[in-house]
């Protein structure tokens, strides 16, 4: 086993998921109609022989603590591991008081009592594949106080503007941890993953609480950057950061590429998820489908086309449906032409027939609605 706990960090206040985040943490967000998007980070750690486990959520935490559970579902050892699920003291009088150091110093008490030598923290919003066991060998090998996890993109103008960016040096040791302000199109994207000595990790939470109440880790990085040697490594393959509204949207539908998704899934790396035993899809005579993924349970009598069509869903007769993430029990009406757009679960949409977006702009329609 390694000699290492894993923290999968919230998205504290760095942005927030207008209309679907209202019901559910990032975390618990549907992905490819089969997935929640903190199978990602949970797979990747246990896949990684890291079977402690601690995963942070502030808002609305009903749907992620039914979704990971006991940890079984991700091969966690039920007698040496451990999943907790810990909560973020969420601050109504102003949300810049919600940072991770925040939320590491409400639960610092278990943060001590953890026997492991070093701790890995990943998000709990980005969708990637990594070995961090490998990644803590090298870290361990190459004598760093910290290691950061980078990935390097071409599209930094205007993508990834939530998230924050790496420079570095020619040893690729870091010298600055920014925003990322959309000024240059290659950056190097900090993923949020952290690897250090545990005893290093509590020390930083109390220096940093010490020197503002609103400073996150990567603040007293910074703030300590003279004194510490951080380095970076690059991180290859599949990437995705959940941020914003489009993001989520876009993640879903470019991974209906093949070689993308072969970037993520391969039989060697198993991304672990609760199953449900619901039937297999049932396609009706007449039933169009195109380069789509369709999850169990589901009624398809109309046509699909690039479209991501989470479990149980209802496509009914005269209906299409382009373009689309369409999450679970969903019913789209016959004759509803729908393009461009985030369905989220249990909605109904019958009378109106005919809703169509741009992709640049995805429309949504809210949980359990009925159009």
């Amino acid at each position: 086993m390694a000699d290492a706990y894993g923290i999968v960090t919230s998205s504290g206040n760095h942005f927030r998921v207008e209309g679907m985040e209202e019901y559910r943490p990032i975390g618990a967000f549907s992905f490819l109609g089969r997935y929640r998007v903190v199978d990602f980070p949970l797979s990747n750690l246990s896949n990684s022989n890291i079977d402690r486990i601690q995963v942070y959520v502030s808002q609305n935490p009903r749907s992620l603590a039914e979704h990971i559970g006991t940890g079984q579902t991700y091969n966690i050892n039920s007698k040496r591991g451990k999943l907790q699920l810990l909560f973020n003291q969420d601050s109504r009088v102003n949300d810049i008081y919600n940072t991770d150091i925040a939320a590491f110093r409400g639960n610092l008490g278990i943060i001590e009592r953890m026997h492991q030598q070093y701790v890995i923290l990943t998000p709990g919003y980005m969708i990637f594949k990594q070995d961090y066991n490998k990644l803590l060998s090298d870290h361990i090998a190459s004598g760093a106080d910290v290691t950061l996890l980078y990935h390097k993109v071409n599209n930094a103008k205007d993508a990834y503007r939530a998230c924050s960016t790496l420079t570095l040096n020619r040893q690729k040791g870091v010298k600055e941890i920014e925003k990322n302000l959309g000024t240059a199109n290659d950056r190097n994207v900090f993923m949020d993953t952290y690897v250090m000595k545990n005893s290093l990790f509590i020390e930083l939470i109390k220096k940093a609480s010490k020197l503002s109440s609103v400073f996150t880790l990567a603040d007293i990085l910074n703030e300590e950057n003279e004194t510490l040697d951080i380095r970076g490594v690059a991180h290859k393959g599949y990437f995705a950061a959940i941020t914003d509204f489009k993001s989520y949207y876009d993640a879903n539908l470019e991974l209906l590429d093949m070689t993308k998704a072969r970037e993520l899934f391969s039989y060697d790396w198993t991304f672990y998820t609760q199953t449900t035993d619901s039937c297999p899809v049932h396609y009706f005579e007449g039933a169009k489908i195109c380069n789509s993924m369709v999850a169990n349970g589901c009624l398809i009598e109309g046509t699909v086309e690039n479209s991501v069509i989470g479990r149980g869903v209802e496509i009914r007769k005269g209906a299409v449906v382009r373009n689309c993430v369409i999450l679970g029990h969903s019913i789209i009406d016959k004759g509803v032409h729908l393009e461009n757009q985030v369905v989220d679960k249990w909605a109904r949409i019958t009378r109106v027939k005919e809703l169509i977006a741009t992709p640049e702009n995805p429309g949504y329609v809210r949980r359990d609605d009925v159009l």
